[in-house]
């Protein structure tokens, strides 16, 4: 099949740093290309990647400082996916909502993965407004603010299976923190559950401009005691060794997580996770089996010592089960495909591509079919 992968320009594809989205669209990506099919990428210059990549800023938004505005940028490479939106049988967005208005028409060919939260007031009139643009959830949980949008699956991350290499004996005795220093992401929890348990903990995050404050008036004062220790970004090299010698990942959120790409980065390498009951963390954390889902900041401190007995084996098994790049590319291409069909050929016929296309992958893995309507009121 031709597929455009219309990634964000905050961040390169794959992030240098930081980047969850932009990460999860070169996994993808690549996939697609290792399987045969021609994509191609629009993104930020400074991008690598194996498909044909369509620059459209010459880098990454936030890592430019000459950069004020970025919404001019965006409605560029918008522009660029539609001049070129004849040469694709998909049109993958990445990018939230922003085509909505320009690809209306086109919406039997666009796909729109949501990464982002979406329970804010302002959605709702917006997603009722184009109601016709074919929707995927990233998590079941990040569908509930929005039961009238129109869903067609839920496809959950993955990562390649040959990205973090496990550790299954961990030299480190300590519990990982890893993110973004952001009040919902909860590092004053992790470091007050470090603490309680008596374990040290090492906090691997970037603290953006709007966070600045926080971490400097609440963060910055928990670093002076003992036993914790602010390592600050770290690329993707570098995860494996964090994550792989911890004992543990601690995840204490407080929001509507949408997934949560460091929870199965964590599993990747063995580590087992205690993350709290929010957002999509009950559907990626299977409780005393990759990991324990608590509620209260004393429950996390209760369950540590049985988070740190888990089988680190059998955290690595249960992420090459769920959360691969090759099982989200499927997932990703049965929904290719079923778009094919209903676009009928000059004859009214199936075109020969989309023929073709619908004996490239056999369905595996996890796509949820959309949700009656009335379940979901």
């Amino acid at each position: 099949m031709k597929i455009a992968q219309i990634a964000p320009l905050f961040e390169s594809v794959p992030p240098r740093l930081y980047g969850g989205t932009e990460r999860v669209v070169h996994y993808l990506t690549e996939e697609l290309v290792k399987q045969g099919h021609q994509v191609t990428l629009f993104a930020s210059g400074d991008s690598i990647t194996s498909a044909e990549l369509v620059s459209c800023t010459p880098r990454a938004l936030r890592l430019d400082a000459d950069v004020r505005d970025s919404v001019p940028h965006q409605m560029l490479q918008l522009d660029k996916v539609r001049e070129r939106a004849d040469d694709f049988d998909v049109l993958h967005f990445h990018t939230d909502y922003l085509h909505f208005p320009l690809f209306r028409a086109e919406a039997g060919r666009t796909l729109t993965t949501l990464h982002g939260r979406q329970d804010l007031a302002d959605h709702l009139p917006f997603y009722a407004h184009f109601a016709k643009m074919p929707l995927v959830s990233i998590s079941d949980a990040q569908r509930a603010p929005l039961p009238r949008a129109n869903f067609v699956a839920t496809v959950y991350h993955g990562l390649p299976l040959d990205l973090h290499t496990p550790t299954f004996a961990p030299r480190g005795c300590y519990l990982a923190f890893l993110g973004r220093i952001s009040p919902e992401k909860g590092p004053d929890r992790a470091i007050a559950i470090a603490r309680a348990a008596g374990i040290p903990l090492k906090i691997a995050a970037k603290v953006d401009k709007a966070d600045e404050a926080y971490f400097r008036e609440v963060v910055a004062p928990m670093l002076n005691g003992p036993g914790v220790e602010f390592i600050g970004e770290i690329n993707e090299s570098e995860k494996t060794e964090f994550l792989g010698q911890a004992a543990a990942l601690l995840f204490p959120i407080d929001w509507p997580e949408p997934f949560g790409l460091v929870l199965i980065e964590a599993m990747a390498c063995g580590t087992p996770v205690l993350a709290f009951q929010r957002g999509s963390v009950p559907e990626i954390v299977e409780d005393r089996r990759t990991g324990r889902v608590v509620s209260t900041m004393e429950e996390a401190v209760q369950a540590i010592p049985e988070v740190l007995a888990l089988d680190r084996r059998s955290v690595r098994a249960r992420f090459e089960e769920r959360f691969s790049a090759s099982r989200m590319a499927t997932d990703y291409l049965r929904l290719y495909q079923k778009m094919a069909r209903r676009r009928p050929g000059p004859e009214g016929e199936f075109s020969a591509l989309a023929a073709r296309s619908l004996s490239i992958a056999k369905p595996v893995g996890r796509v949820t079919a959309p949700r009656p309507q009335s379940e979901a009121n």
